[in-house]
């Protein structure tokens, strides 16, 4: 089912299932998007920050958004970002099985348009063992029936 606007709820909780990540999937998107030495090589990881092979943030916020879009609430209209904050606080490794756990922090209607809305989400990208890999808070948009 869709969800529109009357059909989301503060506290909603959603929950993906889980994807693996391998230390190939790792360079592979550093090699494309993001070719920092400690994205690309496990030896240059392990004298950098990290401390071993550590994949992008911006991996980590792909994979994301592919598990929201695949197993995460159905909005109407797609999931459309209307801004937000993200944060990594810890590195995502090879072999590191992620899902994405969303809660719904705040819903509003529009002043201006009656056929929309908005609402605010924190989206959790956990480990198995639900290590914070990833925190975004996003702003989304909501639209009537």
């Amino acid at each position: 089912m869709k969800l529109h606007l009357e059909d989301v709820e503060v506290g909603t909780e959603f929950v993906s299932g889980e994807v693996t990540i391998t230390e190939r999937d790792i360079i592979a998107f550093a090699e494309q998007f993001d070719p920092q030495p400690f994205h690309l090589d496990p030896d240059a990881a392990r004298d950098s920050f990290f401390r071993g092979l550590a994949a992008s943030g911006w991996h980590t916020a792909a994979i994301t958004m592919r598990l929201l879009v695949t197993e995460g609430p159905d909005i109407a209209g797609g999931i459309i970002g209307a801004g937000g904050q993200l944060s990594w606080p810890t590195p995502t490794r090879a072999g590191d099985r992620l899902h994405v756990r969303t809660v719904v922090q705040s819903v509003r209607a529009s002043r201006t348009d009656p056929g929309r809305g908005s609402a605010v989400l924190k989206i959790e990208t956990l480990t198995s063992d639900d290590e914070v890999r990833q925190i975004f808070e996003v702003r989304i948009l909501l639209f009537s029936r």
